[in-house]
């Protein structure tokens, strides 16, 4: 029998040595799995490190640009102030001066008023030495009546109170009793006696006193009243001219004006018409109103009336106006109405009048 030949490599050899080697493997694989999962979760913890860092780094960047951005507008407003700082001081300076002139100013005043005071004094010491003493009545002048007021406010500038023949045309309209529609309501229920003591009725009878007392003392006039109708104030001056000149046509005229009581509506168209009436036509009108006609020719069918229909009865009452006269109308206040100063200018300009407004404490 042959014998066997021995080898180092045999089966057996081999088996242990590839299981030796595949345990080698298997301790490779488990620790270096151990690694790399530490690893990982060291790299993770250093990521969020860097996350957290790069965030940092981002908002320092933008409050850095805020901070540059806010130092720079402080540098602006520093540089405004400054500006500022100096033109105040300027105005400082420039107020110093001009305290400094109205002191000498008021010191040369102070002198003044002295020596017109110590003139005064003189002449009053001389008047009473020479015995003059002053007249306790003014003669009134060419005025056909006189009529007291607040000095300066004794005149109207423009008005045109002249000519021979004057028609007065007063508006004795309810209106007249009030400047605001609800009081004109309120006023338009009291008694004869209150409305005659109504503040715009009185100033407007201290107008119609004043315009009779500056009429030239050579002329015709006539004063009427007008509402729905118009009607003469002195009954027995119908229809015919009064002369200024005469006292006791003149105070009967302003003793019955005081008489009136004011009401009803307004038509211009009435009261335009007595110029048509009069023989001769009157060369200039004094209207003294308040405001656009509430009606025309006629009484109208409505209990109401609006602003465009008021502007169609005052078109209507010009167109009726005979030719050639000037109207020189004095508008007193009244709300809710604001085409009657147009109107009434234009009015004005048209016949060559004259259009006022007169102020509150006038005459």
């Amino acid at each position: 029998m042959k014998r066997r030949t021995l080898s180092a490599f045999s089966l057996s050899f081999l088996d242990i040595m590839f299981c030796g080697f595949g345990a080698v493997v298997l301790l490779v694989l488990i620790l270096n799995h151990d690694t790399v999962r530490t690893r990982s979760e060291h790299f993770a913890d250093l990521r969020s490190e860097v996350v957290k860092l790069e965030q940092e780094v981002l908002v320092g960047e933008d409050r850095q640009v805020s901070l540059r951005n806010s130092l720079e507008a402080a540098k602006t407003e520093v540089q405004v102030t400054q500006g500022e700082t100096g033109r105040v001081m300027q105005d400082i300076r420039e107020m110093k001066i001009e305290i400094a002139r109205m002191e000498k100013e008021t010191l040369a005043n102070r002198a003044h008023v002295n020596r017109l005071t110590s003139d005064l004094k003189s002449l009053d010491r001389k008047k009473k030495r020479l015995g003059r003493q002053a007249p306790e009545t003014g003669a009134q002048g060419s005025r056909v009546h006189r009529v007291t007021g607040d000095g300066d406010r004794q005149y109207l500038t423009g008005l045109k109170v002249g000519g021979k023949r004057i028609l007065i045309l007063l508006d004795a309209s309810a209106s007249m009793l009030d400047e605001t529609i609800v009081n004109v309501v309120r006023r338009r229920n009291m008694g004869p006696a209150q409305k005659r003591t109504a503040p715009k009725w009185k100033r407007t009878l201290a107008t119609a006193e004043w315009l009779v007392s500056n009429l030239p003392a050579s002329a015709s006039f006539q004063l009427y009243v007008f509402n729905t109708r118009a009607r003469p104030v002195l009954a027995s001056g119908k229809d015919r001219w009064l002369k200024a000149d005469r006292s006791a046509e003149v105070e009967g005229v302003l003793n019955a004006l005081r008489k009136q009581v004011p009401g009803g509506g307004t038509s211009l168209y009435q009261a335009f018409a007595v110029a048509r009436k009069l023989a001769p036509a009157p060369d200039n009108i004094l209207l003294v109103t308040d405001g656009l006609p509430t009606q025309g020719r006629t009484r109208p069918r409505q209990t109401t009336v609006s602003a465009e229909q008021r502007l169609e009865h005052f078109s209507a009452a010009v167109r009726s106006l005979p030719g050639g006269i000037p109207v020189n109308t004095l508008l007193m206040p009244m709300e809710g109405d604001a085409w009657a100063a147009a109107a009434y200018w234009k009015l004005a300009i048209d016949t060559r009048g004259s259009f006022i407004t007169p102020a509150r404490d006038w005459p």
